[in-house]
């Protein structure tokens, strides 16, 4: 089955450029090695059934307004992804600083500003930003606190050397994908695990639960949590019933809320009001407070942005922690590293150009076929420009938009992203991928071992997310044998 696989100059995973096994990978390789063309697709459409039966799935929203959005069962690759354990805990480590200088960061900019009166950070893209939420000013939540769940997708280069790709700080997903990829390999596969020592994954309901659990602002009692979600329509509906389910606290909408003059928020239940002391919102703040963002969003709760202002309910991630999670702050962030922590990045960034920079938009359009187009506040691989790949039209196109508003693009030269063996179209072959890792922080920082592995099941794509057409790995972070 592995008979001519080459990963054409990319790292890969999994397989060294001399064609052997990494010693992370060993026994891994060797077992889909011996294994039979059968039995390899016996054990794909038993996870396939798997993911039915568990109902995995996430929702497609269509740009076409004739087509149904749709829900789709979870895709994933039965060949694992594996990863040293002591090349993690660097990683590990570098999560840890980066969300720490980002959280300070926001604390920063909502009150003191002493980063923009240093001119560190450039004062027009902070306040001018559609993430800068002036109701956020003067607020110092829980903790000191922001984005207390933060995604952070990373990637790897050709050298093996994983770099940053992009921050996610306001609603990221994917973490209940990472739990059951586990699941769902143990289940199907479950003898590849004798040989390894593998970091367990299970446990990340247990320190959400306990993150939020420290966001109380009642800490004489046993404190009420909520996920608050959109409702069933949301493409991460599975993942907000997932987790409330898992930490065993309620799942509720907007309607389910209210807030009264006090600025207390209560739930709604069959036994009368309960009042709520953390809300893990999965809503986009725009859509939160109808009396502060959106008026006529009908998934928010009149309210809560006065409860939260006032301390009287804790809210993760904080409403306004987005401002950091703007693309063109990304080149910065290695300068507010520096400027809070007084270190130097543990983990490296991705050259990015700021298309609002005359000079670089210049050199973007001049070599805009070898580069990465990003809209600075779009996520899900929506509106991307990929130059190599791009048609001769859309390239004029993208030139256009990206002359007419510069300030909402960033771009980055196209990354040979790592590859892996992956089982696909009844074979194996290399495929792309991307990584990622969750930071939880509140008392402390408590980093996902691994993350969520996406790769990209058309050959020679670079596009990994769900929604354009990208599968999933389980990822194991392996220590060595004892």
């Amino acid at each position: 089955m592995l008979n001519g696989y080459n990963s054409k100059g990319c790292y890969d995973e999994i397989i060294t450029a001399n064609g052997e096994a990494r010693i992370e990978s060993h026994d891994l390789l060797q077992f889909f090695s011996e294994a039979s063309h059968i039995e390899l697709l016996s054990r794909a459409r038993a996870a396939e059934l798997a993911i039915r039966e568990m109902g995995v799935s996430f929702s497609v929203y269509s740009d076409d307004s004739d087509k149904v959005d749709v829900d789709r069962n979870w895709q994933l690759d039965i060949i694992p992804r594996t990863i040293g354990a002591k090349i993690w805990r660097e990683v590990e480590s570098g999560l840890i600083q980066r969300c720490k200088a980002i959280n300070l960061f926001i604390q920063d900019v909502y009150n003191d500003q002493a980063i923009l009166k240093d001119k560190v950070v450039p004062r027009d893209l902070v306040v001018k930003s559609p993430n800068y939420i002036k109701e956020c000013v003067g607020v110092t939540p829980p903790l000191g606190a922001w984005a207390h769940v933060c995604g952070t997708d990373l990637v790897r280069d050709r050298h093996g050397i994983f770099r940053v790709l992009e921050d996610n700080l306001r609603i990221p997903s994917g973490v209940s994908y990472m739990l059951e990829n586990r699941e769902i390999i143990k289940r199907v596969i479950p003898e590849i695990f004798q040989n390894y020592n593998i970091d367990p994954v299970d446990d990340y309901p247990l320190q959400l639960h306990r993150i939020l659990k420290s966001l109380s602002p009642r800490n004489n009692r046993k404190p009420v949590i909520v996920v608050l979600t959109p409702g069933i329509y949301n493409s991460a509906y599975f993942e907000h019933a997932f987790l409330a389910r898992t930490m065993g606290v309620e799942l509720v909408e907007g309607q389910d809320l209210f807030v009264t003059k006090e600025h207390e928020v209560f739930m709604r239940t069959v036994d009368g009001p309960e009042r709520v002391d953390v809300v893990y919102r999965r809503i986009d703040e725009m859509f939160l407070d109808p009396e502060v963002f959106r008026s006529d969003s009908t998934i928010g709760v009149p309210g809560l942005m006065r409860a939260w202002q006032n301390h009287q309910v804790a809210i993760a991630n904080s409403p306004g922690s987005g401002i950091a999670d703007d693309k063109a702050l990304y080149t910065f962030v290695p300068d507010i590293i520096r400027y809070y922590l007084k270190e130097d990045p543990k983990l490296p960034s991705i050259r990015t150009y700021r298309c609002s920079q005359p000079e670089e938009l210049a050199y973007v359009l001049e070599n805009i076929r070898d580069l990465v187009i990003k809209p600075v506040n779009q996520s899900g691989g929506t509106g991307l420009f990929i130059g190599p790949h791009a048609e001769e039209a859309e390239t004029v196109i993208f030139s256009k938009l990206i002359t007419s508003n510069p300030r909402h693009y960033i771009a980055q030269p196209t990354i040979k992203l790592s590859t892996s063996p992956t089982f696909v179209d009844d074979v194996i072959e290399p495929r792309h991928l991307d990584l990622r890792p969750f930071v939880l922080t509140g008392t402390d920082s408590w980093v996902t071992p691994g993350g969520l592995t996406r790769v990209a099941l058309r050959k020679g794509s670079l596009v990994v997310n769900s929604s354009k057409g990208g599968g999933s790995k389980d990822t194991w972070i392996v220590n060595e044998r004892t």
